[in-house]
């Protein structure tokens, strides 16, 4: 595991995560292996039918264009 990149994806995360709390969402960091992002988000988030959009568009293109390791975001139910 690559402690530094996990560290800079924990601090994207706290970063991002007000904009996601404001709309009634939380995002929490799950793992990172094998180049992909692995989070959990629950509340409005977790029904969300735009969630999808969210992760890919939002999440993923702020991780990756930060950290170019990144190859892919998941969201784990």
């Amino acid at each position: 595991m690559n402690d530094e990149v996990t560290l800079k994806i924990i601090s994207l995360i706290d970063k991002i995560r007000p904009f996601i709390v404001s709309d009634g969402g939380n995002i929490e960091f799950v793992k990172y292996e094998d180049n992909i992002v692995y989070v959990r988000l629950s509340g409005a988030c977790a029904e969300c039918q735009l969630v999808d959009v969210t992760l890919s568009n939002g999440i993923e293109d702020i991780l990756i264009n930060e950290i170019p390791e990144i190859k892919e975001v998941r969201n784990i139910d």
